[in-house]
C-alpha cells in the first residue's frame, strides 16, 4: 500500500489583497450593518455592500433583538482583530 503524505510552510504569513482588507474595515464598522424583521418573527442581520448604498446581504437570523445586535458586534470584533493581525504577529511575551 502506498501513502501520499505533503506538508508545506511559510516564510511569512500569506498576503492579503486590498480587496479583502477594505472589506474587513467596512465589515468592522456598525453603521455598515442593520437588523430587519421577517415573516416569520425572526430577526436577521445584514451589512451594506461595499460601495453599494442600496444593497444589502444577508448575514445570519436570530429569534430575539437581542441575540441579532449581539451577532453584529461579535462580528465587528472579529474583523476588529482580523485587521490588527494585519500588521503581522502580536508579540506577547520576550525572555532575556
Amino acid at each position: 500500500m502506498t501513502f501520499f503524505y505533503q506538508t508545506s510552510s511559510w516564510n511569512s504569513q500569506p498576503q492579503i489583497v486590498r480587496q479583502t482588507k477594505d472589506l474587513w474595515t467596512h465589515l468592522s464598522q456598525k453603521k455598515n450593518w442593520r437588523i430587519v424583521q421577517l415573516p416569520n418573527g425572526f430577526y436577521q442581520t445584514e451589512h451594506r455592500e461595499i460601495n453599494k448604498e442600496e444593497v444589502w446581504l444577508d448575514v445570519t437570523r436570530r429569534e430575539t433583538l437581542e441575540g441579532a445586535e449581539q451577532a453584529i458586534d461579535s462580528s465587528i470584533e472579529h474583523y476588529v482583530k482580523k485587521l490588527e493581525f494585519l500588521n503581522g504577529p502580536k508579540v506577547v511575551k520576550t525572555f532575556k
